[in-house]
């Protein structure tokens, strides 16, 4: 059989999502396994979200709210934006996907930093788009230069901030001046998956951007994250309510199930369950940064639920790691050979890490 891809397609390698838990168990010989790869919020779902689904599921027989409609005016009035100015997708990969597949076509440009969420890179090559990585400074994003290298086909720019994999962020300050060397026709994309991790007065507040309309800004969040419900796959963006108009027309009906929508509209009102997943992440930096410290390694401070830990070579690292029952992240594929990327779990989870770790680099 004979088939006609285009060269951009061609070249992309299907996402690895690693192994289920359990066929690494039964491989391995394993008696429990602990995952720290995926910048889950290893505390669980909100217990709210978890009463409401049950409840949920007994609707499954219809076909889910194609607009979002209660969940859209939720979010709407928690963030004092109106419900125009929301698009939501079945993750918030899907929100990217659709935004780049409304507002580009081949020939145009694509700035991101480089490593950053590898989403960006993907879709890119899928649309024969241009993708260009700007290499990090510091593990930080170089704001300066991805401004540079906008040109006259560059139409958006991602900025993941906090970024993954690294967990840094740029500031209010660096993002303003940012902006201010940009074309006001270029569309910028500021992923902010993580920022409810965020405890810094510096971080950009730039909601009230969106809202002037003054340029195209994009902001992008998710379920996924510190409400734990990464699952059932929802995310969102905010954007200048003509932008959503255009989305809506791409995105296809009913792309976010019930239960997400259900899940996340009770998440919402769990405040404990959000600030008590945000104290888990301090404990667990207050927890491994000394010990880390202590064991001579380097790591990389981070913004969010994750962070770097410089082991050397962290492909070998990774699969000892896997032997004793530990899932990190491999950061070769993201050109940080040197690295593994932990997501901050409990703290038996992580006091297991840690003791799997030092086994590891003993050997």
């Amino acid at each position: 059989m004979k088939l006609k891809v285009h060269d951009g397609i061609k070249k992309l390698v299907p996402y690895d999502p690693g192994k289920p838990i359990e066929e690494l168990q039964r491989e391995m010989g394993l008696t429990r396994v602990i995952k720290l790869a995926s910048n889950e919020n290893n505390l669980g779902p909100s217990p709210k979200a978890i009463e409401t689904l049950k409840k949920a599921v007994y609707k499954t027989h219809r076909y889910p709210d194609g607009s979002c409609y209660y969940l859209k005016h939720k979010v709407a009035e928690k963030l004092g934006v109106t419900p125009q100015h929301l698009i939501f997708g079945n993750g918030s990969n899907e929100v990217i996907e659709l935004l780049m597949r409304t507002y580009l076509q081949p020939g145009d440009k694509v700035i991101y930093g480089e490593p950053s969420f590898i989403v960006y890179r993907l879709i890119s090559m899928a649309m024969a788009i241009e993708g260009v990585g700007i290499p990090l400074k510091g593990l930080t994003h170089n704001l300066e230069a991805m401004a540079q290298a906008v040109d006259g086909q560059t139409k958006m720019v991602f900025v993941a901030n906090p970024n993954n994999p690294t967990g840094t962020m740029v500031t209010h300050k660096e993002v303003i001046s940012f902006l201010e060397k940009l074309p006001l026709e270029v569309i910028v994309v500021f992923d902010e998956a993580y920022i409810e991790f965020v405890d810094r007065p510096d971080f950009p507040q730039l909601l009230p951007l969106v809202l002037e309309e003054k340029r195209p800004i994009v902001l992008m969040r998710t379920f996924s994250k510190i409400y734990g419900l990464a699952g059932l796959r929802i995310g969102y963006g905010i954007a200048p309510p003509q932008m959503v108009d255009y989305m809506n027309r791409v995105r296809q009906p009913f792309n976010v199930n019930l239960l997400a929508q259900e899940g996340a509209i009770a998440a919402l009102d769990d405040e404990e369950h959000v600030e008590h997943s945000k104290a888990l992440v301090r404990e667990g930096k207050a927890f491994l940064y000394p010990e880390l410290k202590k064991m001579g390694l380097e790591y990389v401070p981070s913004e969010t639920n994750f962070f770097l830990i410089k082991v050397g070579d962290g492909d070998k690292v990774f699969k000892e790691l896997l032997k004793k029952g530990i899932i990190v992240r491999n950061m070769r594929g993201y050109g940080l050979p040197e690295y593994i990327r932990v997501t901050l779990g409990t703290h038996e989870e992580n006091a297991l890490f840690l003791k799997a770790l030092k086994e590891v680099l003993a050997t």
